[in-house]
């Protein structure tokens, strides 16, 4: 089976985004020269898996980002919503997280990136999260949405690492213990 992968930048008072799904406040903090892995961690993946919320903030960014496979858990869109220019790198799916995994043990992935509050939350559920990787941005915005924001049950963590760096963000990795 293969294992869900988080990377994820949070404002320090919790959100990952603002209400309407925009990260501009993401661009606000100056880390220009500082390598956060996220480069190394694309590399590492086999496929990308986001909810229609972040898949829309993504198109808004103008160019496509991801040069792997990416996978939209919705069920309220097609495969005609995706703009014919990255038409070939995503699929629109509808499938529960173990399903979805299952599903990707056919096609060979084994490392998954999960992207996206509500996935995120729904991979956590399904204990289908091995590690992740939670940047922490040294910014207050007040309201938005939350990564674990509707967690109905504990999930132990191992603290694998931390990193501070210059520009005040700072990087925790953590394994998912097992339950």
């Amino acid at each position: 089976m293969p294992t869900g992968h988080i990377m994820m930048a949070t404002s320090l008072d919790g959100f990952v985004a603002r209400p309407d799904h925009t990260l501009d406040w993401l661009d606000k903090q100056p880390s220009e020269g500082e390598d956060h892995g996220f480069d190394a961690f694309q590399d590492s993946v086999d496929v990308i898996v986001m909810g229609s919320g972040s898949f829309r903030t993504v198109l808004g960014f103008g160019e496509w980002p991801y040069a792997k496979p990416v996978v939209v858990l919705s069920r309220s869109m097609t495969q005609n919503d995706v703009p014919d220019s990255i038409r070939g790198k995503v699929e629109i799916m509808a499938h529960e997280p173990a399903e979805l995994m299952a599903n990707f043990t056919e096609r060979g992935f084994e490392r998954v990136y999960v992207d996206g509050g509500a996935v995120i939350q729904s991979f956590m559920k399904a204990k289908l999260i091995a590690d992740m990787k939670i940047t922490i941005v040294p910014i207050l915005i007040g309201a938005g949405i939350r990564i674990f924001d509707n967690a109905d049950c504990d999930t132990d963590l191992e603290m694998v690492s931390s990193e501070q760096f210059p520009s005040g963000l700072v990087d925790l990795v953590y394994k998912v213990k097992a339950a």
